[in-house]
């Protein structure tokens, strides 16, 4: 018997000699097959497209179980840019990218792509040469009609500019019109602020006050406020402003030669020449604001603010279709006989509205300082 079980045993370690260079193979040539390709990722791709759906599915979930090993040993990969712009645009190909996604956030992914548009339009954006588009010639003429014209914008300067067939953009005037004009040196002449400053009392301020009632449909009022003693002289809604009413309103609040010497207003078509005609007749000068400055007329455009924010009765009046309400409440606070008003405004008050910056109100010789109310509101006595 022992010698029978040691003829098997001897039989067994050779077999398993002799089978060890075999499982060798096997196993090298295993690992070989498993093993994921090396090369360039199109040569890879092009020999996948002849591998079976199996062997790709095992290889895939090899390479998965492979890279949950490595994110938790690697905390944070380095990536160069090339992987990075491989990784997003295989993300295009693949519908569930974000699943598949190991090695850094899908967030991530997103602002590399986002930042790969960033580098293409500003390459597209870039342009061509980097001399200056502008001739000299042309800027030469830009600065030769800003210096020669004192009065004349950018819009005025461009607009000749294209009679002569020359298109250029508002920007490009600007900068070129620095060198022509430059800053006007401290005390050569008074700013806009000093001037209202100084002729405040013989100055008014002219503006409409758009309302929409509840039928939606606009209600226009037409104030004349004093700059001197920030009172609203006079007061005119209608639904059909036209250059004919706004000429009565004009007459209206300028009874028996009662006119000051300035009136600001802007460039509305509502005037129209009729009104300037009848104010250069009653002896008053016509001043017009730039076309979008409306803080050359500060003090009209802070009150009309102050209207719309801190009072709605007008809106309130508004719905009731009568424009006469409307004049009240801007006279005296209220919308409603007998109602009494949160801040009442009887006819010759001087009306209340937020202090201005370059308007500060300073008091006249033989009059009471002004005072400021609890609200931020100035008041001045009579």
């Amino acid at each position: 018997m022992c010698q029978q079980g040691s003829g098997e045993v001897c039989i067994w370690t050779s077999i398993r000699r002799r089978a060890r260079p075999a499982l060798r193979a096997v196993h090298r040539h295993f690992l070989a097959w498993t093993r994921p390709a090396t090369g360039p990722c199109i040569g890879s791709t092009a020999g996948d497209l002849t591998r079976t759906r199996a062997a790709l599915i095992a290889e895939n979930a090899f390479l998965r179980q492979q890279l949950v090993v490595l994110a938790r040993q690697v905390k944070r990969p380095v990536l160069t840019p090339a992987d990075r712009l491989r990784l997003a645009l295989l993300a295009r190909l693949a519908r569930g990218w974000r699943a598949a996604l190991l090695i850094v956030q899908p967030a991530t992914l997103l602002r590399w792509h986002r930042q790969g548009f960033h580098l293409l339009w500003r390459a597209k954006s870039r342009g061509a040469s980097m001399r200056p588009q502008v001739s000299a010639e042309t800027v030469a003429t830009i600065q030769r009609l800003a210096a020669e014209n004192r009065l004349w914008g950018a819009e005025r300067i461009r607009g000749e500019l294209r009679k002569l067939g020359i298109r250029v953009g508002k920007r490009t005037v600007q900068r070129h019109m620095r060198a022509a004009r430059p800053p006007r040196p401290a005390g050569d002449g008074q700013t806009w602020a000093t001037f209202l400053r100084n002729h405040a009392h013989e100055t008014w301020a002219c503006d409409f006050l758009q309302v929409v009632d509840l039928r939606f449909q606009s209600l226009f009022a037409f104030l004349i406020v004093d700059l001197g003693s920030r009172r609203v002289v006079h007061v005119g809604v209608t639904r059909h402003p036209t250059a004919a009413w706004v000429t009565q309103q004009l007459r209206e609040a300028t009874p028996f030669g009662a006119c000051p010497r300035f009136l600001i207003r802007d460039n509305d078509r509502k005037y129209g020449s009729c009104f300037d005609r009848l104010a250069t007749a009653s002896g008053i000068r016509m001043l017009r604001t730039p076309i979008r400055a409306p803080r050359a007329n500060a003090t009209c455009e802070r009150f009309l603010g102050s209207v719309r924010r801190s009072c709605p009765r007008p809106q309130r009046a508004a719905a009731a279709a009568h424009p006469a309400r409307v004049r009240d409440v801007l006279q005296h606070g209220t919308a409603t006989p007998g109602t009494r008003a949160a801040h009442p405004r009887p006819p010759g008050i001087r009306v209340a509205f937020p202090l201005d910056r370059a308007h500060r109100v300073r008091p006249r010789p033989g009059r009471a300082a002004p005072h400021l109310s609890p609200r931020g509101m100035i008041s001045l006595p009579r």
